[in-house]
Order: structure tokens, then sequence, then C-alpha cells
């Protein structure tokens, strides 16, 4: 089985990029996120694309902001939208879904930004953070949680950690946060692939990070242990960040009992341009 996270930032916009993608790589499951649009407006636009590809569909989104799916040609059953406990931003935000594809629990989340460190939003980050490992902890061995972490787990996760310094994403109470998730007994399978490697997922559309490969990596695939067990394969598809209308994050695969494309995929560890000297590079003022 192969399964496949993606944050396609606007589904709509995305379309001319997705279906190709999903010809080419043939996902069986797939998790999206900020896909930016309501449920009816989702099944309007891509139900019937999906359809006639083979593909149960399973939406929680809202117009505008966030937004998280499951597409699967292997079983959708269980489905539950949202996360139980969760706090809200005031109110609940469409930023995750769950449902059991061929025997595992797959859940796709969209964690919360956090903005700034120590804002309210910061603080509701911190707490949705929570509510997710309470979620995942009741059945973690058959799980695997994907999707857009907005954290990078260690500072081998971006590309100068002196460029990050004042920023969310890389504070230790998100690492702390992510690492409590993780010890319900969830693997970060691609870091376990791919241990000393600069592997990046997310470049900023501006000032040409992606082509100096100035990233860093916030979206992962989780795996409980027994799912963890199966993976013949975990890579980043650098492609689909290339040419016209990309996403600003590349799709994590990975494979389970098989690897078809082989056992590193044919892109990851992408081609990399380590900084030299700390410091040198500065973020563009974006949020991811």
């Amino acid at each position: 089985m192969r399964i496949a996270t993606w944050n396609v930032n606007s589904v709509k916009q995305r379309v001319p990029r997705l279906l190709p993608w999903l010809d080419e790589r043939r996902p069986d499951v797939v998790c999206l996120q900020e896909t930016k649009l309501a449920d009816e407006a989702f099944a309007e636009l891509l139900g019937e694309e999906l359809s006639g590809r083979g593909y149960e569909v399973a939406t929680h989104g809202e117009a505008t902001w966030n937004g998280v799916a499951i597409l699967s040609r292997a079983g959708l059953d269980d489905v539950v939208t949202g996360l139980a406990g969760a706090p809200g931003f005031p109110h609940p935000e469409a930023r995750a879904i769950a449902a059991t594809c061929g025997g595992v629990r797959v859940v796709s989340v969209y964690v919360p930004n956090g903005r700034e460190p120590d804002s309210k939003h910061y603080e509701y980050k911190l707490a949705w953070l929570e509510a997710l490992r309470a979620v995942v902890a009741e059945q973690a061995d058959s799980t695997v949680v994907c999707g857009d972490m907005n954290i990078a787990p260690t500072d081998d996760d971006v590309f100068d950690p002196d460029a990050y310094v004042g920023e969310t994403h890389v504070t230790p109470p998100e690492r702390a946060a992510l690492a409590d998730l993780q010890s319900v007994g969830l693997r970060d399978v691609v870091r376990d692939r791919w241990p000393g490697e600069r592997v990046f997922t997310y470049w900023d559309y501006r000032a040409g990070m992606f082509h100096q490969d100035l990233g860093m990596r916030i979206d992962l695939v989780l795996a409980g242990e027994s799912v963890a067990e199966r993976v013949q394969a975990a890579w980043v598809d650098r492609q689909a960040r290339k040419g016209s209308g990309p996403s600003d994050h590349a799709p994590v695969i990975v494979d389970l009992d098989e690897a078809p494309d082989g056992d590193i995929g044919p892109v990851v560890p992408p081609p990399s341009r380590p900084v030299v000297k700390r410091g040198a590079k500065k973020l563009p003022q974006a949020k991811t």
C-alpha cells in the first residue's frame, strides 16, 4: 500500500497538478491538507475525477481556510472528522480527519501554525497537539499520522537554525509537543530511512528558496510500530514542487510491503546546497 501526504495549499488551485500526480504516482491512500474548500465544494470540484480513479473520499473542510481530506482506494471505514477534545480558535477548525484504510488507521492533520512564539495561537497549537496525542494513543500501534505538523523536529530539519531564531516551528515547547506525540509509539519513517540526509518538504515561494534548497521538513509521516515495520520506502516527491503552479510543500510518500519505485524512491534525497556560513541566509517574512 502506498500512502502519501501533501499540503496542497488550496486544492482548487492545485487541480492541474493533483490529478496528473495521482495518475503518475498512483498512491492508494492520500492525505491532503489546506484544501481550503467546504465539503460540498470539494465534492463538486473533484468528486467525479476521483471516483473515476477509484478513490473513495472523506473530507473535513471549510471555505477559504484549513481543510483536510483522505482519498483511498484501500477502503474508507470509520471516518471521524475533527479531533475529540481539541480546542478551537475560538471555534473548532477543520484540521483533522481519520479513517481506516486497508486495516491502517490513517489520520490526516493540519497542525495550527502558531504564528508567533507565546501568542494565543501558539498556545492553541500546543493544546491542539495535546488533543491529537490523546486520540492517537488509543490505537497508536496500527495508526499512521500524516500531514503538515508545522514543526521541524530538530535543527537538522531546517536549512540553517540561525535563520529561525525567534520563529515558530522550531521552539523547544513545539518540539517537545511533537516528541510527546511520538512517545505513544509513533516513528518518523522518513527520518528512519534518511537519518543523516538534508531532506526538506517545504520551501517558501519567495526569494528563490526552492531553487537554493533553503527549506524545512515539517510534513511528516508518523507510523505506529506495526505499520512502521511494513515500510519499504519513504521519500519526498520533490518533482511535485517543480514547474508551474506548485504548492509550496512537496508530497511525502511511504510504501508498505513493497516498493514499486525502489527502496529509496525516485527523488529522495533531494539535491542540497548546504549553508556554509550559519546566518548567511535570511527567511522571507512569510508564514507556512
